[in-house]
């Protein structure tokens, strides 16, 4: 389980992130205040702290550049600060990512899991499958059993992110976000469209859906439907 420390003085954003991440399966320990956030921050618990910038004791980019002097635990700056040469000064002081307010959780988890990403070096097989879909992530090739699978570009990386995480609802707004690179938000029509073309070249259709399932208004879901 992913341990998350969110450093946020607004007690209901505090709150609702921390409930929404919980419910997606991660650990969440929070603090309203830059300097107990620092002493968590660096005690070697979390995978990954969240940082909002506008702290009451301490700035938020003081307490990065703290965190950063003992830690090299993966930050994701949280804030409503959006000027460019702020956010510049913040990547430059150690921050890995940056998140302009407002956002979802959802969102923000994609985040996280991208930042863990790159900070977790893949030591394991290129090849993830579930059921007989099998994606090879180096070679960009898929298969379904014993037949290869003639995708495109966009089609693949959709794919391989559902199959990556293969059981997890995930909103079209993160798809968004992390397979077309949109993170301040596109067509869900976009991701409705690719979902139609990935559902014919895997023999299904959305009104008898075998791998790729969707929830009106909440999500997509990879499944391996002989489970």
């Amino acid at each position: 389980m992913t341990a998350v420390l969110l450093i946020e003085d607004d007690q209901r954003i505090r709150e609702s992130l921390a409930t929404r991440l919980a419910e997606m399966g991660y650990s969440v320990e929070t603090t309203g205040t830059a300097m107990d956030g620092v002493e968590q921050a660096v005690s070697g618990r979390f995978d990954v702290v969240v940082l909002d910038l506008g702290l009451p004791d301490v700035d938020g980019a003081e307490g990065l550049q703290m965190i950063r002097a003992l830690s090299e635990v993966p930050i994701v700056v949280a804030t409503a600060r959006d000027d460019e040469p702020e956010i510049v000064r913040i990547f430059d002081a150690g921050a890995d990512d940056y998140l302009v307010k407002p956002f979802s959780a959802e969102h923000l988890a994609a985040r996280l899991r991208a930042v863990l990403r790159r900070a977790s070096p893949d030591t394991g097989s290129s090849v993830l499958c579930v059921g007989e879909l099998c994606v090879d992530l180096q070679t960009h090739e898929a298969r379904l059993g014993d037949q290869a699978l003639d995708l495109t570009g966009m089609e693949f990386d959709l794919l391989a992110y559902l199959v990556e995480h293969a059981g997890t609802m995930i909103s079209k707004r993160e798809l968004l976000a992390e397979v077309w690179r949109q993170p301040y938000g596109g067509a869900d029509k976009t991701v409705d469209v690719h979902l139609s073309w990935l559902r014919k070249k895997l023999g299904e259709t959305a009104a008898e859906p075998r791998y790729i399932h969707t929830k009106r208004g909440v999500g997509v879901r990879l499944v391996d439907p002989s489970a």
